[in-house]
């Protein structure tokens, strides 16, 4: 099985690694900065006491000849519309598509371009970094990965995929209705994004003061809201473990949007927060904390310019 990996950076650097070290036929597309780091340095995983390095197969746009059994797109948003250009030539009559992407505007896009068919369901939690010498920094050993037609049970190609990918670093399981998990996912992270930017800290610290319970509950109780207008609805045990999580006590956790945005990186603000507002007001269901945040997210962004 041939396999894509569009993308080196924190999450598909991580998965492409982990699957290149288990024997997979791993290729990753990438922009020339990132190969020549990949030259010099090779793909390096640290963190939480590992230090790895693996030499990994890669090309740059133009370089691709022939179809791939299976194109992993890891890319962020900003990167999507290059990206379906770039990987083109690397998709054949039976190519399957799995992106790593949050949120939804993404598989209408990967859709319009290759099919719908072609693109599989999928839900990947790792919390993962790029350092400044470019290696992959793992930060919690979490590192799980859903897959699954968008609806309905798994295909026989899902468990074909599962069963010739599931290797030790990550967790791998087909699921049903790959579209439920997806925005279940994406409740999560537009909460966890939307309370830490919005509040400028780690989930601890918003836990610790009074009222940033309440305020964390009232946010993710929003989101649920519009996942279940959707046609999703997000179980009680789920939002009882996000609610757990996003309160813990002493949490140094934040969400990969903060990290971004503290960094002065480029973000994915629009296609998380902003694309689930926007599908909020499309369904009638009114996100006013959500709103204020995407708002100070965006007055932040109009300061850099």
């Amino acid at each position: 099985m041939r396999i894509l990996i569009v993308g080196a950076g924190a999450t598909g650097g991580y998965f492409g690694a982990r699957l290149a070290q288990a024997g997979c036929e791993v290729t990753f597309l990438v922009r020339p900065g990132r190969a020549r780091t990949l030259q010099e340095r090779g793909l390096r995983l640290v963190g939480l006491g590992q230090n790895e390095r693996i030499d990994p197969v890669h090309v740059t746009a133009g370089q691709l000849r022939e179809p791939f059994d299976v194109v992993l797109v890891t890319v962020k948003a900003a990167g999507l519309t290059a990206a379906i250009e770039d990987l083109a030539p690397a998709v054949g009559t039976n190519t399957v598509m799995i992106p790593f992407l949050n949120g939804m505007a993404h598989m209408d896009a990967l859709g319009a371009a290759f099919g719908e068919r072609k693109v599989l369901g999928s839900a990947v939690k790792v919390v993962t970094t790029v350092t400044d010498d470019g290696d992959i920094l793992q930060l919690n050993p979490i590192a799980t990965w859903d897959l699954g037609e968008q609806y309905g049970e798994p295909s026989e190609r899902v468990k074909q995929i599962v069963a010739r990918l599931q290797v030790p670093g990550f967790t791998l399981q087909a699921i049903p209705d790959a579209l439920a998990a997806m925005w279940h996912k994406w409740v999560f992270i537009t909460t966890a994004g939307s309370i830490t930017c919005l509040l400028h800290g780690p989930v601890g610290a918003i836990a610790a003061v009074q009222g940033g319970p309440t305020f964390v509950r009232d946010v993710l109780d929003e989101a649920a809201a519009v996942s279940a207008a959707a046609g999703f609805r997000v179980p009680d045990a789920e939002c009882a473990a996000s609610l757990a999580f996003l309160t813990e006590p002493g949490s140094t956790f934040t969400s990969s949007l903060y990290r971004d945005v503290t960094a002065g990186l480029p973000n994915e603000a629009e296609h998380l927060v902003g694309d689930f507002c926007r599908r909020a007001r499309e369904l009638g269901v009114a996100t006013p904390l959500l709103e204020l945040a995407l708002m100070q997210l965006r007055v932040h962004e109009a300061s850099r310019r």
